[in-house]
């Protein structure tokens, strides 16, 4: 991890860009930007800023400190979009598409994507550093894949045929626009974090659950319960990205939104082509300017003019139609395999959570169990005491102060036992047979 922080940090701050050179120069000239402050990208007490790592679209990667209102003019975001990456704050994951600027606030991951860089906010977390590289390394080898793409579009125009354009077209992943690149790693970043978390929870809850089946204490049902809390939580927060990739999916407007790579083609084009229209309203002023009759055809230059920003428009409009379809079409094939991940994610808490609900069923059922063998035993205790209670009554009779001619039979006492002693085991049996007769106990 050390040496993940080694590449992403410059070794002084004076390679790092500061849009505040007092604010950065009161920061000492040998000390690096994550020692001793903003080590988890808070601002700055008394200036406002806060530390960005910045990624650009060649992969290149440096430390920038920048105030709220700078990234707002910057990126042409609202202060509500930069509130959802504030970490001192805890918001549910988002993914908001905005006209210059992708806001993604997934797990550790709370950065802003634009169609030339991405601006990460600056922090110690190893998925944050994460990030970084794996962006940093699928920017830098795509190059190579470009290449080759160059070379077969070269080949597929030579031959007069479209093979090579669908074999090497933008449909793989490696030649999505880098908006779509950076989106990409953040999902998967956010994926894997959730997963592991999950996968952390089964280790931990499995073994638990099954300890608990054979042996019920105060100490094991405690545990349990902070783990289904854990369980909880993290179903919630999985539940979230889950339903916000949905929802992003099932809006075309969204998806169309986000393409920031075509949008900035379509502004550079719209603006070059206004630039040539004033070049030849220059070059041909002379003739514009010249004196016409009112009753003859308009000048050959208007005509011209008129003629070319009508098919502008319309190929202008066909052709951002087509790659709106296009763009929906790729982002909608990357959220669909991301989706597939964090739905599998979910699908593994929910039987998690069902095996301790059947757990927790299979302990009520013990319980329930035991409780009607103690009324059982109860039970059978209540009808001994009874017939035992018999022969106090029989006691109590024979003590009475009046005179009986039994009480001359040395024998007597004998067979007041006896009889005693088989009408309360009579009485018994008959007790028992009821409860049996009744199915109120299994015997």
């Amino acid at each position: 991890m050390a040496e993940l922080k080694e590449r992403l940090l410059p070794p002084k701050p004076q390679s790092a860009i500061n849009l505040r050179d007092a604010a950065y120069r009161s920061s000492g000239p040998g000390r690096q930007p994550f020692q001793g402050m903003d080590v988890l990208g808070l601002k700055k007490r008394g200036q406002g800023l806060r530390s960005w790592i910045r990624v650009d679209a060649s992969g290149n990667s440096q430390v920038i400190e920048v105030d709220k209102f700078t990234m707002m003019r910057r990126c042409d975001l609202p202060a509500r979009d930069l509130r959802l990456l504030d970490p001192l704050f805890v918001y549910p994951s988002t993914i908001l598409g905005r006209e210059k600027a992708i806001v993604i606030n997934l797990e550790q991951i709370r950065c802003i994507i634009t169609a030339d860089e991405v601006l990460l906010l600056n922090s110690l977390d190893s998925y944050v550093l994460q990030y970084v590289v794996e962006l940093q390394r699928r920017l830098t080898t795509s190059g190579v894949g470009e290449v080759w793409q160059s070379d077969a579009a070269d080949l597929s125009l030579g031959r007069g045929s479209r093979s090579f354009g669908n074999v090497f077209g933008s449909t793989s992943p490696d030649y999505l626009p880098f908006e779509f690149r950076a989106l990409e790693v953040a999902l998967e970043a956010a994926c894997t974090f959730l997963d592991s978390q999950a996968a952390e929870l089964e280790i931990e809850a499995y073994p638990l659950l099954d300890e608990l089946t054979s042996k019920i204490s105060t100490l094991n049902l405690e545990r349990a319960r902070r783990l289904k809390s854990r369980l909880v939580a993290l179903t919630r927060r999985v539940q979230k990205v889950r339903d916000e990739i949905e929802q992003l999916m099932d809006d075309d407007g969204d998806m169309a939104e986000m393409y920031l790579t075509e949008k900035k083609k379509r502004m550079e084009t719209s603006f070059y082509g206004d630039q040539s229209v004033m070049g030849y309203r220059s070059t041909d002023g002379a003739s514009i300017s010249a004196p016409v009759s009112p009753v003859s055809s308009p000048p050959e230059a208007q005509k011209l003019e008129k003629s070319l920003s009508i098919a502008r428009s319309r190929h202008e409009s066909m052709r951002s139609s087509e790659s709106a379809t296009e763009s929906i079409e790729e982002l909608e094939m990357l959220l669909e395999a991301y989706f597939v991940v964090i739905d599998s994610t979910l699908n593994k808490l929910t039987s998690l959570k069902e095996y301790i609900d059947d757990t927790e069923d299979f302990i009520n059922i013990q319980l329930d169990n035991v409780r009607n063998q103690l009324i059982q035993f109860e039970l059978l205790l209540t009808t001994a005491t009874f017939v035992v209670a018999i022969f106090g009554v029989v006691a109590g009779i024979f003590g009475m102060n009046f005179p009986i001619p039994l009480f001359d039979d040395p024998g007597a006492f004998k067979w007041v036992l006896v009889i005693t002693g088989v009408t309360g085991a009579i009485i018994f049996s008959a007790f028992v047979w009821f409860f049996k007769y009744r199915r109120l106990m299994p015997l």
